[in-house]
C-alpha cells in the first residue's frame, strides 16, 4: 500500500503548490500559501496570511521531503521559513503561544529531518513557553499573552516540542501532567478545550485530543514512566469512541476549524511509528490508531474534487468536497480564531488537512513495511 500513500500525498502537495504557493510581494527568494484558492486580490499580496497555517504548511513540506527528498523542496523549505520571518514583521514570535508552538515544532522538524536548522529561532521560542508557565495562575500557559485562558491547543505543541527539544524533558511532562488532572472530561476521557477563571470551558476539539496524544506519545518514548503510554492508550480509544464515527475523524468545517483534523491525524500516526510496544494496550492503541488514519484517508480521497488533475479535498472526509468559486464570504479573522469561507474547501486550512492526512498514511505504510521486514 505504501505507492498508493506515497502518490496520493504527492498529488495533494502538488495541489497546494500550484493553488497556494506564491511569491510574498513579488520579493525573489520568498514564498508562503495564499490562504484561498481562488484567492481575492487581498489574498494574493498577503494582506491575511494567518501565522499558524503558515506553520502546517511548512510541517508538511517537512513530511513531503521524509517521503521524496528533494533538492529542490529544501529551497521551499528555506523560502517558506524566510518568509514567515519577514511577513511576521522580522520576528519569529507573536502574542498567541499556540501559534509560536505550531511554528517551534516545524521548525525544529525542518532541522532534524531536512537539515535546514534555524537554532536561533527555536531558543527564542523556547523562552517564550518556558517563561510562560504559570502553574500559580492556573496554568499551563495561557494562550496568548496577557490572557488568563490556559488551553490544551497551547500546552499540548508547547509540550511536544519541549519533550523534543534541549533536554526539557522534566517542563513537557509537567504540562502532561497538568493537562491530565485540569483538563480530562471523567465521562468521555476526552480533552476539554482550556480553563478559564477557574471554570472549564468545555468544548472538544479533535484537535486538542491530537496534540494530547502527541505530547503522551513522545513521553512515553523518552522516559521510564508507564504513566504517559497509559494515557495514549485512554485517549486513542476516546477518540476511536468518541470522534471517529465509522472510523473517519470528523470534521469541523473551514478556516481554523480545517486543520483540526489533520492535526489529529498526524498525531495518531506518532502513535503507531513511535509509541513503544511494551504490552498488549500498546498494541491495541497502534492498531486502532493505524484503522482511523488509514480509513479516513480512504474517506477523504474517495470524496475529494479534482481540478487539473490535482486533488481538492473537503473538510468532513465522510462526504463530498465542493468546488470553490471567486467571490462570497472569505474566512475571517474575529476575537483571536480564524472563521470559515462561504465554501469550506477555498481555505487554505482545509487543503493543508487533507495532504497532512496523506503523509500520515504514507508513513504508517512506510512503518509497517518496515517492521514487516525486520520481524
Amino acid at each position: 500500500m505504501a505507492p498508493i500513500w506515497a502518490n496520493r500525498a504527492a498529488s495533494a502537495e502538488a495541489a497546494i503548490t500550484k493553488r497556494h504557493l506564491r511569491r510574498l510581494w513579488q520579493l525573489p527568494g520568498t514564498q508562503l500559501g495564499v490562504v484561498a484558492w481562488p484567492p481575492s486580490r487581498r489574498d494574493r499580496w498577503f494582506g491575511t496570511w494567518h501565522y499558524w497555517w503558515q506553520a502546517h504548511l511548512l510541517d508538511n513540506l517537512v513530511d513531503a521531503q521524509v517521503r521524496d527528498p528533494q533538492p529542490e523542496r529544501i529551497v521551499t523549505i528555506k523560502r517558506q521559513i524566510r518568509s514567515h520571518r519577514l511577513r511576521n514583521n522580522m520576528s519569529w514570535v507573536n502574542d498567541y503561544y499556540d501559534d509560536m508552538a505550531w511554528l517551534a515544532l516545524a521548525l525544529q522538524r525542518a532541522g532534524r529531518l531536512a537539515g535546514v536548522e534555524k537554532p536561533g529561532a527555536l531558543k527564542k521560542l523556547c523562552e517564550q513557553f518556558v517563561n510562560a508557565w504559570v502553574p500559580e495562575d492556573g496554568g499551563g500557559i495561557p494562550w496568548r499573552k496577557q490572557d488568563q485562558f490556559f488551553n490544551a491547543p497551547a500546552n499540548g505543541p508547547a509540550g511536544i516540542f519541549l519533550a523534543r527539544y534541549d533536554d526539557r524533558l522534566r517542563r513537557a511532562q509537567q504540562m502532561a501532567d497538568w493537562i491530565d488532572e485540569t483538563l480530562i472530561d471523567p465521562q468521555t476521557h476526552l480533552v476539554f478545550d482550556g480553563i478559564k477563571g477557574g471554570s472549564l470551558v468545555r468544548a472538544q476539539y479533535t484537535y486538542c485530543q491530537g496534540v494530547v496524544i502527541g505530547l503522551e506519545t513522545e513521553l512515553a518514548a523518552r522516559t521510564s514512566d508507564d504513566e504517559h503510554a497509559q494515557r495514549v492508550h485512554r485517549l486513542v480509544a476516546a477518540v476511536d469512541k468518541e470522534m471517529a464515527p465509522g472510523g473517519v475523524i470528523k470534521g469541523a468545517g473551514g478556516g481554523d476549524g480545517g486543520l483540526f483534523n489533520g492535526i489529529l491525524a498526524r498525531y495518531l500516526a506518532l502513535v503507531v511509528t513511535t509509541l513503544p510496544e511494551k504490552s498488549p494496550e500498546d498494541t491495541t492503541a497502534k492498531e486502532t490508531a493505524r484503522n482511523i488514519v488509514i480509513k479516513s484517508a480512504q474517506s477523504a480521497w474517495d470524496y475529494r474534487q479534482t481540478v487539473d488533475g490535482l486533488p481538492l479535498f473537503g473538510p468532513f472526509w465522510d462526504r463530498n468536497a465542493e468546488l470553490p468559486k471567486p467571490g462570497g464570504k472569505e474566512a475571517q479573522f474575529v476575537g483571536g480564531a480564524v472563521n470559515a469561507s462561504e465554501i469550506p474547501e477555498r481555505d487554505l486550512s482545509v487543503q493543508l488537512s487533507g495532504w497532512m492526512l496523506m503523509e500520515a498514511a504514507h508513513a504508517i505504510t512506510v512503518h509497517d513495511t518496515e517492521e514487516d521486514t525486520t520481524a
